[in-house]
C-alpha cells in the first residue's frame, strides 16, 4: 500500500492524465487540490512512484504518465464508487422508461446509451435464446399455404418461425389459425420454448387440423446457440488512441462476436470488474481497459454489459454507468 502522500500524488496524476492525455509535471501536481506539498516534494515522490512502477516518463524532459500498475492501484484504492451525476441518472431513467419492444432493438439502443454516458465503445451481450419463458403465441397467415408463428418470451426476445401449412384443397382460415395458436399457447405459455412439449394431434382429439405442421415447426426450431454482441460508439475509438494501427486492431476485435463474448466472459470468470491492458489477455488491447458487469433476468445472470476504451478512460464514470445500466437493463427485461 502507498502512503497517503504518494497515493494523493498518484491520484492527481491519473485524474489529470485522464482529462488531458498529456504528461503531468510536478509543478502542476503541486498546484492541484488535495496535494499540500511543494513541487520539489512532489518531484521526489513522483520519482519514487516511477521507480516502483506506478508512473512512467515518456521523455526525459516530460512529466509522468500512469502505468498499468498505476491505473490498477487507482481503480482498486483511489477511484470513486459513487453513482452517476443527476443529469446522467435522469437520462438512464428516461431511456428505460420508454424502452419497450423487441429485445434486439432494446439491446442495440442500450449500447448506444452506455457509449454516450462514457465516451467509449459500449458492449451489450444478449441473453441466449432459451432464457425466459413463453409469454404469448400468435399464428399469422402470410399466404394460403404459409403462416408465421410468433412466440414472445419473458426476456423480450421474439422468436419467428415460418410454418408451411402443406397441401390440400382447403386453405387455412383465420379461425383455424386462431384455434391452432390457442392450442399451442395452452401448452407453451409459461414454459421454456426449448423444453416445452406439445402433444401430437393423435393424442389430443380436440386439436385443430392445422396443428400438425405447426407442432413440427416448433420442434424443428432451435433457439440461438451463441450470444450476440451489440456494439455502440465504435466511432469514438478513432479519437481515443494516437496510433492508427492501434485503432485498426481494436476495431478488428470489436467485429469478432465470438472473441468479444469470450473476452467478457473470461474477465468475469476471473472475478474482475475492470481489466487493464495486459489483464485483458489480448495483445491488441494492450492500450485498452474494459469495465464489465453481468445483468440478470428474474435473478439469473444471462448477459453482460461493458465498455471498452483507452487505459486513460474515466474509471469512476465508467464503473458507475456500467453498474446502473446493467441493473436497469436486467429489471426492464425481467418485466418484459
Amino acid at each position: 500500500m502507498l502512503d497517503d502522500r504518494k497515493a494523493s500524488i498518484l491520484r492527481a496524476v491519473v485524474e489529470e492524465y485522464i482529462h488531458t492525455a498529456q504528461p503531468v509535471g510536478s509543478g502542476h501536481v503541486a498546484s492541484l487540490p488535495g496535494v499540500a506539498v511543494s513541487s520539489a516534494t512532489v518531484r521526489n515522490e513522483m520519482a519514487a512512484l516511477e521507480h516502483d512502477g506506478y508512473l512512467a516518463q515518456p521523455h526525459t524532459s516530460a512529466g509522468r504518465i500512469p502505468t498499468e500498475r498505476g491505473y490498477r492501484y487507482f481503480v482498486d484504492h483511489l477511484a470513486g464508487r459513487g453513482g452517476l451525476d443527476r443529469a446522467s441518472a435522469q437520462q438512464v431513467r428516461a431511456f428505460f422508461d420508454r424502452a419497450h419492444g423487441e429485445l434486439e432493438r432494446t439491446l442495440a439502443d442500450t449500447s448506444r446509451l452506455l457509449s454516450g454516458l462514457t465516451g467509449t465503445a459500449a458492449l451489450v451481450v444478449s441473453p441466449l435464446g432459451d432464457v425466459g419463458v413463453v409469454r404469448s403465441v400468435q399464428l399469422v397467415g402470410l399466404t394460403p399455404r404459409l403462416a408465421l408463428l410468433v412466440v414472445v418470451l419473458s426476456n423480450g426476445a421474439v422468436e419467428k418461425i415460418d410454418v408451411a401449412l402443406g397441401g390440400g384443397a382447403a386453405e387455412a382460415s383465420d379461425d383455424e389459425l386462431a384455434a391452432a395458436a390457442a392450442h399451442l399457447a395452452a401448452h407453451l405459455v409459461g414454459q421454456r420454448l426449448d423444453l416445452a412439449t406439445v402433444p401430437e394431434p393423435a393424442a389430443d382429439p380436440a386439436a385443430p387440423s392445422k396443428v400438425p405442421p405447426v407442432v413440427s415447426a416448433v420442434r424443428s426450431a432451435r433457439p440461438p446457440d451463441a450470444d450476440h454482441v451489440y456494439v455502440g460508439g465504435t466511432d469514438r475509438m478513432a479519437g481515443a488512441f494516437e496510433g492508427v494501427e492501434t485503432v485498426r486492431q481494436v476495431l478488428g476485435i470489436l467485429e469478432q462476436q465470438l472473441v468479444v463474448v469470450s473476452l467478457l466472459r473470461d474477465v468475469l470468470d476471473r472475478g474482475l470488474q475492470v481489466a487493464i491492458g495486459s489483464e485483458t489477455g489480448m495483445a491488441p488491447l494492450a492500450e485498452c481497459a474494459l469495465v464489465v458487469a453481468p445483468y440478470e433476468i428474474e435473478g439469473e445472470p444471462v448477459g453482460t454489459v461493458g465498455v471498452l476504451g483507452p487505459t486513460r478512460m474515466d474509471y469512476t464514470q465508467a464503473l458507475a454507468a456500467v453498474a446502473v445500466v446493467s441493473k436497469r437493463l436486467g429489471r426492464r427485461l425481467s418485466e418484459g
